[in-house]
């Protein structure tokens, strides 16, 4: 698969890496997105029944986001933590490089999940794998038993989605709040404007997170992400809903302009100077994930504020009395108001 940019991809119209008749998982890695650096993305549907093996990431903790259904998440991690809990449609799970977990659909739909892995070539083991690269005397002392008790065994290479056996039964307890849990879109929005929310998954505000988080940005047509960068943080977006325009300015002062829609991915590195606005009359939602646990960022607006009208008219060349007023900004707003028409869009 080639990119159309070097900035963003499609994650929905990309081959599956795998698939079968209970769901299907598509990868935006290093590979598809070169550009890509400590960050790629994965898109898992489960169908009704379906379970996704447990397996455990190498080099890579991960974020992901419940886009539809429900799931059943448990794993086990260092010290013998053990986690079992339901994610719902709107909220996210986080599970740490290491950590053996397994996820099973509870809908009677397709579930779907995004998922944010902190590598650009992230790796991992799956059980099935793993057991069956020891023999059964192994296997045997290690539980315990005759290695004739793993005689039935088969050893194929491990499927990835497979059926559950039986029903699926959740306690009460598997209901709780978890540490490995976030319900974000329940969060009241620290960023809030008529046109525009940003609810944070970010260190702050969930404790888990050790280095990576996620903004839930919806934005109105009335509305703009304004320009800005992120000095030390990385950043990856998935298209939940919507149509944007995207500008994002590289080093050697190439101008990167493109149309991102539904299931586009796309990747901004550290301190590229960017922005996002609503293309059409709907309203955008894109799940936005950073390689930090406490993204940060300089705006545009604020920098104006920043430097004296003396050094900006010497900077734009443009006479200091026919410099705009800027307004004083000292806290970037991270969203806007749209005033002004939407300005055709340019061939990137």
């Amino acid at each position: 698969m080639v990119p159309p940019s070097p900035h963003w991809v499609s994650l929905t119209r990309s081959a599956p890496a795998f698939q079968n008749d209970l769901g299907s998982i598509q990868v935006v890695d290093g590979q598809a997105l070169p550009i890509l650096n400590r960050l790629s993305i994965k898109r898992v549907v489960l169908a009704p029944g379906a379970i996704r093996e447990p397996q455990w990431n190498v080099n890579a903790n991960q974020l992901a986001y419940v886009l539809s259904g429900e799931v059943l998440v448990s794993m086990l991690g260092t010290g013998n933590e053990f986690s079992s809990f339901v994610v719902t449609k709107g909220q996210m799970y986080h599970v740490e490089s290491g950590s053996v977990y397994h996820i099973e659909n509870l809908a009677d739909t397709d579930t779907e999940i995004i998922i944010a892995l902190r590598s650009e070539r992230p790796q991992h083991f799956s059980l099935r794998d793993s057991l069956s690269a020891m023999t059964n005397s192994v296997l045997g002392n290690t539980y315990d038993l005759p290695s004739s008790a793993f005689e039935a065994f088969a050893r194929p290479d491990a499927s990835q989605i497979l059926a559950r056996q039986g029903t699926a039964s959740v306690n009460p307890t598997q209901r709780l709040p978890n540490a490995h849990l976030f319900d974000i879109e329940a969060q009241n929005a620290p960023t809030a404007f008529s046109y525009g929310t940003a609810r944070l998954a970010r260190k702050q505000f969930w404790a888990a997170l050790d280095d990576l988080s996620m903004y839930s940005l919806r934005v109105k047509e009335s509305g703009m992400r304004d320009p800005h960068w992120h000095p030390v943080t990385a950043e990856m977006g998935y298209v939940a809903k919507g149509r944007a325009r995207m500008r994002v300015l590289d080093p050697d002062v190439s101008l990167s302009e493109y149309e991102l829609g539904p299931g586009d991915v796309y990747f901004v590195p550290r301190a590229y100077p960017h922005h996002i606005e609503v293309l059409g009359d709907e309203e955008f939602h894109f799940l936005i994930f950073f390689d930090q646990p406490t993204p940060g960022d300089v705006g545009y607006r604020a920098t104006a504020t920043a430097f004296s009208r003396e050094v900006l008219a010497s900077t734009f060349d443009v006479p200091e009395r026919e410099l705009p007023q800027f307004p004083v900004t000292t806290t970037d707003p991270l969203i806007v108001g749209r005033r002004n028409p939407t300005d055709p869009v340019r061939t990137a």
